[in-house]
């Protein structure tokens, strides 16, 4: 259900005047997505981070879960359920992304600096579905790494101090959403029979949406 005062609501919740304006401003799910596509990318230059939605607005700058929370934030304040769903890798890094039904069907809100794992217009009947659709381009060089995913976790049963307008890094939402129940993909063994990608695709890696700093190149 909308808030009635979805500026009031969002103030309420801990952020600021002009980030409520701000989040209420995007409309719909694309328009949000629109937004978080050239939201500065969070290169974590300090070391990993988990900030809130209050914080990555003031730093003007995101990476995948924070940008998912932002996406989240902004349903909410549509009137959509605020969910986040893990895509838990192998030997690679997890992708958060905001899923969101239009007309009986998922989409997904996505934070990324790369060409995979971004936008998925709502038209898939399940999770899975949603989901498979990240299979194939979820990889590390040229191996596939997608290994499970969690089911949708609703931020509303999470108190909105500790993602909201939390001054310090999510890690208690970061650990309890790698702690909820996921659903297996497919197994190790499985997995060594996946054809890797060749060199075409592994080339797309190499377009991103920000320039990535050289020492953060040396950390991938």
């Amino acid at each position: 259900m909308k808030p009635r005062s979805p500026i009031l609501f969002a103030q309420k919740m801990g952020l600021t005047l002009r980030q409520a304006k701000l989040l209420v401003s995007l409309k719909t799910p694309r328009k949000i997505q629109d937004y978080l596509v050239f939201f500065p990318q969070n290169f974590e230059p300090e070391g990993d981070t988990a900030r809130s939605v209050k914080s990555a607005l003031s730093a003007h700058s995101a990476q995948c879960i924070e940008g998912a929370m932002i996406a989240a934030m902004a349903l909410w304040l549509q009137g959509h359920p605020p969910l986040l769903i893990d895509l838990c890798a192998h030997q690679d890094m997890d992708h958060v992304i905001a899923p969101f039904k239009q007309n009986g069907k998922w989409g997904a809100i996505s934070k990324t600096n790369y060409t995979c794992l971004r936008w998925r217009d709502p038209v898939y009947r399940s999770i899975r579905e949603l989901v498979m659709s990240y299979f194939h381009e979820f990889a590390r060089g040229p191996r596939k790494s997608l290994r499970s995913y969690s089911a949708p976790y609703d931020l509303r049963k999470f108190p909105s101090k500790l993602w909201v307008d939390n001054p310090k890094n999510c890690w208690e939402l970061t650990s309890h959403i790698s702690s909820i129940k996921h659903y297996e993909i497919i197994d190790e063994s499985l997995a060594k029979k996946l054809r890797p990608r060749d060199a075409v695709e592994i080339k797309t890696d190499q377009l991103n949406v920000f320039p990535i700093p050289r020492w953060k190149k040396r950390r991938l």
